[in-house]
């Protein structure tokens, strides 16, 4: 794909070329449409200051085509335009030569309109020429005419980025006064369109200096040269004049003479022979209609399963029950023998020996008291008891066959609760 610009304008392909940049088909992220860029190499400051003052005009109007909005990137400045794809006059008349005469009329009604804006807004276009005037490709249809380029355009009152007696412009469209180093003025803008209409009409670059010196002869306006009918040549005429005083004043004034002249024209079909079909060219591969084609997005890698829980398996797993070794009863038979003798000791009366105490039932001797019910264990093992003596002994725990039920049952009851928790 393209270069994206200022995170925006996405470079497609370059449309045109000039001195100071290059205008590109591009497509705006933002406003979701193919629009032309044109891109300025910020190479002086000079070059810079004209690029600025063409990105301010902002002359919205039907046949202007004026800068609409501007971005910069690193050592790069862009302004954008809408983007018009039916090539230029000079494109035109490549293709088909002379012009049908209502044609040209319609061409020249849409461009004295859009230069009628322009000077409304105090700017002098300096710049009128067949290469500079755009189209809209509309097929067979009624032409769209847009007024471009306005590089070395100039608003009344700005002073002026280069020397008061240097001529700029295109050279073979320059009024007489520039010639001389007059101030530019709007009555050098009508010249300009005068002799685009002798181009549009003959096919062929005027030549404006013998024009000067027919007029001069002639000492008013000379006959019209062929095939410029009579009427229109009236028009042409009051717009070439040599004496800027002589000439149309307004672009207003020239397109209402212009709008009479048309009238007196015979009915011809010849503009339905001229085409005005798409110059740039197809979209590069990955661009349609609607803009760039999707980009493949790379599958995102899965995250690691996690252990099964077990509401996901169905089961439990119970611990292996705790091993508990069994009671072990106080024997009664393994107490030692009484000592024998007399109160002397050895060699005394002997006593007849006492009778071994009969163990009772459970392992407890007789004549100690015996709990009511069985000791609890706690938390490490059987609880301590304390004997009648106030020695400490370990009693008997419950035998292993009611401890492993019970711990059994603590570990279903756990893993119920485990589980519930889980659910929900």
């Amino acid at each position: 794909m393209g270069e994206v610009f200022a995170a925006r304008y996405e470079l497609i392909d370059p449309i045109g070329r000039g001195g100071v940049g290059a205008v590109w088909r591009a497509w705006d992220h933002r406003r979701k449409r193919y629009v032309a860029a044109k891109v300025l190499q910020q190479s002086d400051a000079h070059t810079l200051l004209r690029f600025v003052r063409e990105q301010a005009m902002r002359i919205d109007h039907p046949h202007v085509l004026a800068p609409a909005s501007w971005a910069a990137d690193d050592d790069k400045v862009l302004f954008t335009m809408d983007l018009v794809d039916g090539g230029s006059l000079a494109h035109l008349i490549g293709d088909y030569g002379p012009l049908p005469p209502r044609f040209v009329c319609t061409l020249l009604d849409q461009l004295l309109a859009g230069l009628s804006a322009v000077h409304a807004e105090g700017v002098v276009h300096r710049d009128i020429k067949p290469a500079n005037v755009l189209l809209h490709a509309t097929g067979t249809g009624r032409p769209r005419l847009r007024l471009s380029d306005f590089g070395i355009a100039l608003r009344k009152g700005e002073p002026r980025l280069t020397e008061t007696h240097l001529v700029i412009g295109t050279p073979g469209y320059f009024a007489p006064e520039q010639l001389l180093g007059a101030e530019p003025d709007f009555t050098a803008d009508l010249y300009a369109v005068g002799l685009l209409a002798l181009y549009l009409l003959t096919g062929r670059k005027p030549d404006a200096e013998a024009l000067v010196e027919r007029f001069t002869a002639q000492g008013g306006l000379p006959g019209a040269p062929e095939p410029v009918p009579d009427p229109l040549w009236q028009v042409i005429g009051g717009l070439l004049q040599p004496d800027p005083e002589a000439r149309f004043r307004t672009a207003t004034g020239a397109r209402k003479a212009l709008a009479a002249a048309s009238e007196l024209l015979p009915e011809n079909t010849e503009a339905d022979s001229v085409e005005v079909f798409d110059q740039i060219g197809p979209l590069p591969p990955g661009f349609g209609p609607d803009g760039p084609a999707a980009r493949p997005q790379p599958a995102p890698e899965p995250d690691p399963a996690p252990p099964p829980s077990p509401s996901e398996t169905g089961s439990f797993q119970l611990a292996p029950p705790i091993p508990v070794p069994p009671a072990q009863p106080v024997d009664a038979a393994a107490t030692p023998p009484a000592p024998t003798g007399g109160p002397g000791g050895p060699g005394g009366p002997q006593q007849p020996p006492a009778p071994a105490p009969v163990a009772g039932p459970g392992g407890y001797p007789p004549g100690r008291p015996r709990p009511t019910e069985p000791p609890t264990p706690g938390p490490y093992g059987p609880t301590a008891m304390t004997g009648a003596r106030g020695s400490t002994e370990r009693r008997p725990g419950p035998p292993a066959r009611v401890v492993v039920p019970v711990l059994l049952l603590a570990l279903v009851c756990f893993a119920i609760g485990v589980w519930a928790l889980t659910a929900s």
